[in-house]
């Protein structure tokens, strides 16, 4: 292809056209000098002028800085001035001033323009206007982050709630903060008002809140807008709900000694030093009747409430608010359940102690009903020869159904002592229950053993209950005579039946809980219960009781109460070689008489575990034991364990104080007891949540027969000691009766 050289006239024509162009076009177009100091303008379009107002009169001879204004970015003209030093195009979007003042945001291309010998003489720009697509866009990043901004606190919220399922949890009150902290502010630590404000960690329901039963009342001055300080003290404010808002608490002010605000800001001075906070916003966790604490947080900006947005402080708010009720959820339901576990536990009695008869109880309530059950049983020593037992069930797992627990063990117990045959006690107990209208059903199992001529003797009579079951040489039988409706519904005499016992038979009491399941029908129940009792080799009312409770419950969906009674046979169960599980458990009445109780439990559970030689086992017990009487709380729990190579031996109670071991007190005998466990066995203690376990391994170099020289060694060692005392110096218990050790 050949290119025609175009006439000089046709070109001439053709540069007229391009001026027309570009006056007309639309796009706004700049040509500076490029060899001129400041590469002054030399020409601009009338789109140039409809852009930025300025006319070519207006901006011939001036610099193109003419269109620079406070907010334009300075290091983009500065990337613009290098590429025009180097002599190469380059573009970019910046905001530039309208000749009115007018900020628009403009998109600069900047092209060189050489001669023909190829030297650079012009710079030519084009311009748009490009306001509507940068806001427009900005809008869009604006809405993008907002909504990743309501995700992310979304999920903060989500988090916080999951966290509020756990407030058992001794660190989820830092946890809550952590996450706080985590997401949409800097710092946040939470403050309990209990026995005074402290910082912490998670909930401790054991102690009561101490604040103020007093919060913003109605028709009360409310303080509006802006938080200031409330008075001198602005932390107690707003504990005392004098103030409803978030309070900025400064740190660089001086408050009153003594005061809350004092104690909070000295203490976050101390926890923020390496933050350069100087302002805190207080937030409080509101409950029921009262402020019970605060949340301290610190805004990204440092700027006290204000640096808050509206969605961020959204979700403190709806923390405190969560926190607040969750607390006060847990410290009622706390509450509730020391009620119920006190009420329960002054209903049921302590493991009895009958003569020449072994007794095992047991009782384990459903938790989910918060400790409040109605089942029940009770061991009554009549008369020297007469025992009665009773077991029953009040329908139910609330306040009513224990306190008809209460008054039936009572009514049970009264009539037991005058009319002694079961069949006419439930006779009585039905008019009396009729009498009182008792809104709950109720079923039980009252059984007399009565000792004559050398022999038991047995009666009973059942009220809708499940049947006794008794064991004799390894083969089981429902006692399920006597029969009649639930308690309060009978209306006609109750029958009694009767069995004669021999040595070595065992009894078995028991509410359904031991036996039945969802999946499991009761009478499956019962046909498990005696195939398991078929198999059990224990001599021991309380091994059998743990084989049997190890065996049928492993997660009890109801309330469990089980009795377990054994006569020994003196004959054989010295020689018996019976294969038992390795541990005990007792519970025993916070009263003298448990110290004997226990040196019958370890003589008892050693000849069930062939253990020989427990002298000291039995010494150690009973110091434990009675240190518990003297200075525990509420009931002592006992616990043995067959540790392979001896006895290990646990004690607890409420009283969290831990055993102190002294040299006996001068001028007066006493004081040794802990000196004696020291002798003999090597112990411990741990705190426990309600009290403390103290625990004695048996040294088994050291394990004597009863009354063979451990206490003569250790009187030896450290002085007289009658009986063993405890390291108050009070006389633990008097000698043991070789007669009184088997009942």
């Amino acid at each position: 292809m050949v290119n025609l050289p175009v006439p000089e006239s046709s070109s001439a024509a053709l540069s007229e056209v391009r001026d027309r162009a570009l006056q007309a076009t639309g796009a706004a177009f700049m040509i500076t000098d490029a060899v001129s100091p400041g590469r002054p303008i030399v020409w601009v379009n009338e789109a140039f002028t409809r852009t930025t107002g300025y006319t070519l009169a207006q901006v011939r001879g001036r610099s193109a800085s003419v269109l620079i204004g406070p907010d334009t970015d300075l290091s983009t003209i500065a990337a613009f001035s290098a590429a025009m030093s180097a002599g190469r195009g380059v573009s970019g979007t910046v905001v530039s001033y309208r000749a009115n003042g007018q900020p628009f945001w403009n998109h600069v291309s900047l092209s060189p323009v050489h001669d023909a010998a190829g030297l650079l003489t012009h710079w030519v720009a084009n311009q748009v206007d490009v306001t509507d697509e940068v806001m427009t866009s900005a809008a869009q990043r604006r809405e993008v982050e907002v909504e990743r901004q309501a995700r992310h606190e979304l999920g903060v919220v989500t988090e916080i709630s999951s966290l509020l399922m756990d407030l058992d949890d001794p660190h989820t009150l830092q946890a809550i903060a952590d996450e706080l902290a985590g997401g949409i502010i800097e710092w946040a630590e939470f403050y309990l008002d209990d026995g005074g404000l402290h910082a912490a960690e998670g909930i401790d329901v054991d102690t009561p809140p101490s604040g103020h039963r007093r919060r913003h009342r109605p028709g009360a001055p409310r303080v509006e807008g802006h938080p200031t300080p409330h008075g001198p003290d602005p932390v107690q404010a707003l504990l005392d709900g004098a103030t409803e808002m978030p309070v900025d608490l400064d740190l660089t002010a001086t408050y009153p000694d003594r005061t809350a605000s004092s104690w909070l800001a000295g203490h976050l001075r101390e926890v923020l030093a390496d933050r350069s906070v100087t302002t805190v916003v207080l937030l409080p966790l509101e409950g029921r009747r009262r402020i019970l604490g605060l949340l301290a947080v610190v805004p990204r900006t440092r700027s006290g409430y204000a640096g808050f947005t509206p969605s961020t402080l959204n979700v403190l708010h709806l923390t405190v608010r969560r926190v607040g009720l969750a607390v006060d959820n847990v410290r009622l339901y706390a509450r509730e359940h020391a009620v119920a576990e006190t009420l329960q536990g002054a209903m049921l009695p302590q493991q009895a102690q009958v003569d020449g008869v072994d007794v095992w109880t047991y009782y384990s309530p459903n938790t989910d009903h918060a400790q409040i059950g109605g089942d029940w049983y009770d061991v009554v020593q009549v008369s020297p020869d007469v025992v009665a037992v009773v077991i029953g069930d009040v329908v139910g797992h609330d306040v009513e159904a224990a306190a008809a627990m209460g008054q039936l063990r009572s009514v049970v117990r009264s009539f037991a002592y005058e009319l002694v045959t079961p069949g006419l006690v439930l006779e009585r107990v039905d008019q009396v229950v009729d009498g009182m209208s008792m809104p709950r059903a109720a079923s039980m199992v009252l059984m007399t053993l009565t000792h004559r001529g050398g022999a038991w003797h047995l009666e009973y009579a059942r009220a809708g209950h499940l049947p006794v079951m008794l064991v004799r040489d390894g083969h089981p039988t429902l006692l399920d005579e006597a029969g009649g409706s639930m308690i309060g519904f009978g209306g006609r005499p109750r029958s009694t039946a009767h069995h004669d016992l021999r040595p070595g038979d065992v009894l078995v009491f028991y509410t359904d809980g031991l036996i039945e399941r969802r999946d499991r029908p009761l009478r499956d129940g019962l046909v498990a219960l005696q195939d398991l009792a078929s198999g059990i080799t224990a001599i021991d009312a309380a091994g059998i009781g743990e084989d049997l409770v190890a065996g049928l419950v492993d997660e009890p969906e109801d309330d469990v109460a089980v009795v377990v009674v054994r006569l020994p046979d003196h004959a054989t169960d010295g020689a018996a070689h019976a294969h038992s599980r390795s541990a005990r458990r007792w519970v025993l009445p916070s009263e003298p008489a448990s110290i004997g109780r226990a040196r019958h439990a370890v003589l008892r559970t050693a000849r069930a575990w062939n253990l020989a030689d427990v002298g000291s086992a039995e010494l150690v017990a009973s110091e434990l034991v009675a240190n518990a009487v003297l200075h525990g709380w509420g009931p002592v729990s006992l616990r043995l364990f067959d540790t392979g190579d001896g006895m290990r031996i646990e004690v607890e109670d409420a009283n969290p104080a831990p055993p102190v071991t002294v040299d006996g007190h001068p001028g007066r005998v006493g004081g040794y007891g802990m000196r004696i466990v020291e002798r003999l066995a090597d112990w411990g203690w741990r705190p426990l949540p309600k009290g403390k376990l103290v625990w004695a391994r048996m040294r088994t170099a050291d394990l004597v027969e009863p009354g063979t020289g451990a206490v003569d060694r250790a009187d030896a060692a450290e002085g007289p000691v009658p009986g063993g005392e405890d390291d108050a110096g009070e006389a633990l218990s008097p000698p043991v009766d070789e007669g009184d050790r088997e009942g």
